[in-house]
């Protein structure tokens, strides 16, 4: 692993009483807690991390943001709020770490995409990006108003949709691959998401070759530790580092997904 290698999407997880969970969530995860999440990023050899937060918690960033303090030379995080808030409670996340907002509304616990455009005017307020978890095909009717944001963003999981459904050449998955080539950026990550196969699914190459061919300087991968609401074969990090060499066999182009690209999207590059 090269040195500076980011692992940038990952999480964290409580358990009650102490930090409670969703009611409405759509799983229920075991404690993923701060010491292994660095253990993790230790065993694999990443320097950096990004931890998001995670569904099961809702809007309650405490335990990410207590991660992210106890870590500050080698965390960042993508928390999920409210809008309207105090503006403390914005400038506090951005103090503790938090470079970002995510959207998601596939996993329960999350906020949606009604209020878009009210989180791209928080973010650019921030000097934050915007992270989205959702299925490539939504993406068509949403793709006109994501291009118009005042910044940055993030789509999870290269688009978190099935591959026995979604060929390359779809058109839903093809509306990604603008987006990437037009200024966004694409999260190679999630390919047990993505397919039915075991590691190291193999039926997800051509379409991260199709992102990366689009985007190489803004695809960034991330393991997506510790794997919830996966309910298949669950794999270790090593699995997804080794479907990532396939994804992309140079290793020049490899350490730039690893450590130059997310070290320019997360600031770790003026660390």
């Amino acid at each position: 692993m090269p040195h500076g290698a980011v692992d940038t999407h990952a999480h964290v997880i409580g358990l009650p009483p102490d930090f409670p969970l969703e009611e409405g969530r759509s799983y229920t995860a075991p404690a993923a807690t701060p010491a292994s999440y660095l253990h993790m990023l230790d065993a694999t050899g990443m320097t950096y991390g990004v931890l998001v937060q995670v569904s099961v918690h809702g809007v309650d960033n405490r335990l990410l943001l207590q991660t992210l303090r106890a870590q500050p030379d080698r965390l960042r995080g993508i928390a999920v709020m409210p809008l309207g808030l105090p503006q403390r409670a914005y400038e506090d996340a951005r103090s503790a770490g938090v470079v970002g907002l995510r959207l998601n509304v596939l996993y329960g616990g999350g906020i949606g995409f009604d209020m878009l455009e009210g989180y791209g005017a928080l973010a650019k307020e921030m000097g934050w990006h915007l992270q989205f978890i959702v299925d490539t095909r939504d993406l068509p009717a949403l793709a006109p108003r994501i291009a118009r944001l005042p910044v940055p963003f993030v789509i999870d999981h290269m688009g978190h949709f099935p591959t026995a459904e979604v060929s390359p050449d779809d058109a839903s998955f093809q509306t990604l691959v603008s987006l990437v080539r037009d200024g966004g950026w694409v999260k190679l990550s999630g390919a047990y998401r993505l397919s039915h196969q075991p590691p190291p699914y193999e039926e997800t190459i051509a379409h991260a070759q199709r992102l990366v061919e689009a985007a190489p300087d803004r695809c960034v991968w991330g393991s997506d530790w510790p794997h919830v609401a996966n309910w298949g074969t669950m794999p270790n990090v090593g699995d997804l580092l080794d479907t990532l060499a396939l994804w992309v066999p140079s290793a020049v182009q490899r350490n730039d997904i690893l450590v130059k690209n997310p070290g320019r999207l997360y600031g770790f590059d003026k660390l």
